[in-house]
């Protein structure tokens, strides 16, 4: 009888361990909306990394939930809350926008589940906010603007003409500019995030007469800026950007975003053999090219799969293997700060069309090296 009571605690213990060594991960991102397809991207990227790793991360099977988060800080706490407080995750993978990811930052890491951002980069968790539950795949705010910074200041461009949209990714990005420019910013400009009509700003930049404009204008607002620079009769003055012109946003832009430039840490031709895997597949199952947040997630996806072949599901074991980012990355070079912000190289990119018609960013200059986020050395980690 004892033989029988103790085979059968075994088995259920077995049960037990086996059901605990799931690995619980939400992806939380904007799947609605102007904005939607940015969030569709990290979404898809994430999601074939899984399917390509068998439908594990790190040997381990993984459970998938995926939320909208509509791009409301409220709607994206109240989801997040309520899905934590019905199951335990081991992490939450997101979101695309800094205003998300600042709502709910508490809520997932008090939770006790690390939340790995493949997009929004605030300046804020770099520095002295930074946290031992918070990595960030992508880059620090500031970083991939400051690219077109140098590049400007490269070129003698005397004046420049900035816009951005008014919340913390967007001041982040002019303040990542003008950490590199020399020159004279003539207009410093902060437009809703929600504006789609240019034309104001079209018009100002036509009276202050630039010698280059640059632009962080993600999602919808580049799409309709891009088109009315065109119709405006601009194109004597050079535009950069970041995520303005990107694979997000080229096939609604089309042919009018040609020619522009975009600062960036990866582009779909970069010759690596993770990343030319990388596009094969995602072109191959999705029919359209992966941009910067695609790109990002595989990476999110990856860097999981190795830290939970090394530490399971154990939180605390988690972190050393993490930190280790002991992965291929499709940037190639890449590595984790002390403050859990990426270490990497930035490009300056620009749009090209491809033979089979369809359009991409492509590298053409090598700008910073492995450059570290100027709110590194605050991190007290």
């Amino acid at each position: 009888m004892l033989k029988q009571l103790l085979g059968g605690l075994t088995l259920s213990v077995f049960a037990f361990a086996a059901q605990a060594q799931d690995v619980k991960v939400t992806v939380i991102s904007t799947l609605s909306g102007p904005q939607a397809t940015l969030g569709e991207q990290i979404r898809d990227g994430f999601n074939l990394a899984v399917e390509q790793l068998g439908g594990k991360l790190g040997g381990l099977k993984a459970t998938i939930t995926v939320v909208d988060d509509e791009l409301k800080p409220d709607v994206a706490v109240t989801k997040i809350r309520g899905l934590l407080e019905s199951t335990k995750q081991d992490f939450v993978i997101g979101p695309v926008f800094s205003v998300v990811k600042a709502a709910i930052f508490k809520p997932v890491t008090s939770a006790g589940a690390y939340l790995i951002s493949p997009n929004a980069g605030l300046s804020t968790f770099a520095g002295k906010a930074c946290s031992k539950d918070l990595f960030v795949t992508s880059y620090q705010n500031d970083q991939p603007h400051s690219v077109s910074g140098q590049f400007a200041t490269d070129q003698g461009y005397k004046k420049a003409f900035i816009i951005a949209p008014n919340y913390q990714a967007g001041r982040d990005a002019l303040t990542g500019f003008k950490s590199r420019y020399k020159g004279e910013v003539v207009s410093e400009d902060y437009v809703p995030l929600t504006q789609m009509d240019m034309q104001s700003e079209l018009a100002k930049i036509a009276s202050a007469k630039p010698d280059v404009v640059f632009v962080f204008l993600p999602g919808g607002l580049g799409i309709n800026f891009v088109k009315q620079y065109r119709q405006a009769g601009l194109t004597n003055i050079p535009v950069l950007s970041t995520f303005t012109v990107d694979e997000s946003t080229l096939p609604a832009e089309g042919d009018a975003a040609i020619g522009f430039y975009s600062g960036t840490n990866w582009a779909p031709n970069m010759d690596n053999p993770a990343n030319k895997a990388f596009v094969a597949a995602f072109e191959k199952k999705f029919n359209y090219v992966p941009g910067t947040y695609a790109a990002q997630a595989w990476d999110t996806a990856m860097l999981i799969d190795s830290a939970v072949k090394v530490a399971g599901t154990d939180h605390e074991k988690l972190r050393p293997a993490l930190e280790k980012a002991d992965f291929a990355s499709v940037r190639g070079s890449f590595k984790f700060g002390k403050n859990h912000y990426p270490i990497q190289d930035f490009y300056l990119a620009q749009v090209a069309k491809r033979a089979d018609g369809k359009l991409q960013t492509e590298i053409r200059k090598k700008v910073l090296t492995a450059d570290v986020d100027t709110y590194a050395a605050e991190c007290q980690m």
